[in-house]
């Protein structure tokens, strides 16, 4: 008898199981890849991969009653406002049309089960985790002190990829004040950098007509320290920036800051 009842019971997550899949393929498929992708694939898609979808929930629930709650209810009446991924990415991606109607909430909790129990894959995380440490290595490398084609420190564009994000939580008004620095940030760089063009081009014109090196050379003086006043620039965003962020906050951004 009770190999009867075990037998039933696996033959009944088998199908389950199965059934998940194939809803998730039928009503899924049409936009989010739920094969896991490669780096490469990512910018040409109309929607977030499965298997970043389920990365970036996992990041911020971890029990699977609210995780499976989140699914059904963000599936049948999405919002930015709800969204667990990157504010840039749902501004790239857009808001998904609502499936309120179209699949019925038994089914969502059956497609809700089968991405908690299937994604995101143990090779995308594996690359995700990849890509974090370049990304941390390189924000470690390049930022604050040396000027970006954002003309930005890297904490800004941290704020920028997560503006909206629940879990970050930026007030009204941090947002506003973070708004002010970014705008002062942005005319004082391009102020300087407009200058720095100019002497670098002057500096050309000087080697090609053949002058001496020393009547460059205040000119080479003037452009560091314009790239000094630039560095002076980002510093003072970054500290602005910290001020007007909370502890958890900068823990969010920067989780390797103390590292």
């Amino acid at each position: 008898m009770k190999k009867t009842l075990l037998l039933l019971s696996f033959i009944s997550t088998m199908i389950y199981a199965s059934n998940g899949a194939e809803l998730t393929k039928a009503n899924c498929a049409s936009c989010h890849m739920l094969t896991t992708p490669t780096p490469d694939m990512i910018p040409d898609m109309k929607a977030p991969p499965m298997d970043a979808v389920m990365f970036h929930i996992n990041l911020v629930m971890q029990k699977k009653k609210e995780i499976k709650d989140f699914i059904v209810d963000y599936v049948q009446y999405p919002d930015a406002s709800k969204s667990v991924c990157e504010s840039n990415k749902v501004q790239s991606y857009g808001v998904m049309p609502s499936l309120k109607g179209k699949v019925s909430e038994k089914d969502l909790a059956i497609i809700a089960e089968h991405m908690i129990a299937d994604y995101p894959s143990p090779e995308f995380k594996a690359m995700i985790r990849e890509i974090q440490k370049n990304d941390k290595m390189n924000a470690l490398i390049n930022s604050p002190f040396l000027l970006n084609s954002e003309e930005l420190p890297h904490l800004t564009k941290l704020l920028l990829n997560n503006w909206d994000k629940e879990a970050l939580g930026l007030t009204d008004e941090q947002k506003e004040k973070l708004l002010v620095v970014r705008h002062d940030t942005l005319r004082a760089i391009k102020e300087i950098k407009q200058k720095v063009k100019a002497l670098e081009s002057e500096i050309i014109e000087a080697m090609v007509d053949g002058e001496s090196l020393e009547k460059t050379y205040p000119k080479l003086e003037d452009v560091a320290k314009l790239k000094v006043e630039a560095t002076k620039v980002q510093l003072k965003c970054l500290k602005r920036s910290m001020e007007i962020l909370n502890d958890e906050q900068i823990e969010f951004l920067l989780p390797f800051w103390d590292a």
